[in-house]
């Protein structure tokens, strides 16, 4: 059976963060898939298809990752895609609370799917997408959190 996990997300942007866990979850699933959400209550500083686009960039050298949008119940998704874990990355114990009732709910709703929450590498704990999203709307340097692509982006779109 083809181990297939699903990581969620609206990646905007996509961090050295999210890079670390799609990579470490390379090497324990047979394929990855990055979902970038499209439908979000959050706001967002990137079109969905720019999020899949610099997505790809960043992780083009994963071979068994795939990098989709998607919209609509997550669980649906995962039902179209055949996966049978979603993916969830923790920075810090505040993660948790929202994180552990996320896949309560999943659980109820997709029973045969369960989440398994990995951590991003000590130097990406503190990186989040919204502080990115911060720094570059108020023109600091972000070359050090994300791709160069990324970075790139960023400048043109708070330029």
């Amino acid at each position: 059976m083809t181990r297939v996990a699903l990581y969620p997300g609206t990646f905007d942007p996509i961090t050295n963060g999210h890079a670390d866990i799609v990579q470490r979850a390379a090497r324990i699933f047979d394929r990855v898939i990055v979902a970038v959400a499209h439908g979000t209550s959050k706001s967002v500083c990137f079109p969905t298809d720019q999020r899949v686009v610099l997505a790809r960039v960043v992780l083009a050298d994963v071979p068994n990752c795939e990098v989709c949008r998607f919209d609509g119940l997550l669980a649906n998704f995962a039902r179209e895609r055949g996966a049978r874990i979603i993916l969830r990355g923790l920075r810090a114990v505040s993660d948790f609370e929202y994180e552990f009732q996320l896949a309560g709910m999943n659980r109820k709703i997709i029973p045969d799917v369960d989440t398994i929450f990995l951590t991003p590498a000590e130097q990406y704990q503190f990186i989040s997408s919204s502080l990115i999203r911060e720094i570059a709307a108020l023109k600091g340097d972000v070359s050090a959190f994300v791709h160069p692509a990324v970075a790139e982006a960023l400048v043109k779109r708070y330029a």
